[in-house]
């Protein structure tokens, strides 16, 4: 069976955004699918994070899929640094590597995300395929993310319309395009 991991936000629950929505749909279509309230949400560490994410995937495989959502994305890259096997797939929205317009206090939570390296030539080897969607009046992310994204790890990368940091404060509650993706990349 097919299994999709949905990791969320910072500062987010898998109560938020559109990730109820794309578990129901991938559901429907017969993915197992999990979306793990990630420890301590609103202080995303490295050392948490990515043990838990280990922890709820188990042993990777080619059944199994990852989307990120922000920090969630982050995650999902330093999971496969050191994944015991090769996913299918991984589907990045508002994934970044540098960040804009924080609090001083969000940015002293960030700096460990932004200045510990990622090994991208094991992550690419990691994943049989990337996807990473971003969006042209993303607060937080800036849109050379998406020729980094490009670069680092050979991910398609595309560009959605107006739709802020796809966060139910920007009115997004379901991400189709992200059904869309994610079902290209199972295929």
């Amino acid at each position: 069976m097919k299994r999709v991991f949905i990791v969320h936000r910072w500062s987010g629950s898998p109560a938020m955004d559109w990730y109820s929505w794309l578990k129901a749909e991938l559901e429907k279509r017969g993915f197992e699918v999990h979306v793990p309230e990630m420890p301590d949400p609103n202080h995303p560490k490295i050392e948490t994070w990515v043990p838990f994410l280990a922890k709820q995937v188990g042993k990777p495989d080619e059944n199994t899929f990852l989307v990120g959502h922000s920090v969630g994305c982050q995650t999902i890259l330093r999971f496969l640094e050191g994944a015991k096997g090769k996913v299918g797939g991984c589907l990045f929205v508002g994934g970044w590597f540098p960040v804009k317009n924080l609090t001083a206090d969000e940015k002293s939570v960030a700096k460990q995300w932004l200045e510990t390296p990622i090994n991208f030539e094991t992550v690419k080897k990691a994943a049989k395929a990337f996807v990473a969607i971003f969006s042209d009046n993303d607060r937080y992310v800036p849109l050379k993310n998406a020729d980094l994204f490009r670069k680092n790890i050979g991910a398609q990368v595309i560009i959605e319309k107006g739709l802020g940091h796809f966060m139910d404060e920007d009115g997004v509650k379901e991400l189709p395009v992200a059904l869309k993706e994610l079902l290209k990349i199972v295929k």
